[in-house]
C-alpha cells in the first residue's frame, strides 16, 4: 500500500551489501572479473562538455586507451 514499503525494504540486504562492496567500488580487480573502463563528463556552467573515457586494451591492465570529446550543449 505504501512505497517504499519499510517492511521490506532491508529484505535480502545482508546477501547484496557484500556483493556491492565487491563490485561497487570505483575500481575492481578480481579473477575473471574487473573495472574495463573508466568514464568521467565535466559539464562547466557555460555548457561547455568534456566526456573522458579510459578503456583497457586485450584484457591487459597495462594497457589503456584514453578518448577526449568536447562539445557544448544546446539548451
Amino acid at each position: 500500500s505504501q512505497l517504499p514499503d519499510p517492511a521490506i525494504e532491508d529484505q535480502g540486504m545482508d546477501y547484496i551489501r557484500p556483493l556491492l562492496n565487491k563490485y561497487a567500488a570505483v575500481c575492481v580487480r578480481c579473477p575473471g572479473y574487473g573495472t574495463r573502463t573508466n568514464t568521467v563528463v565535466l559539464i562547466d556552467s557555460e555548457g561547455e562538455v568534456t566526456f573522458t573515457e579510459r578503456t583497457m586494451i586485450d584484457a591487459d591492465v597495462n594497457q589503456w586507451k584514453t578518448s577526449t570529446y568536447e562539445f557544448k550543449l544546446h539548451i
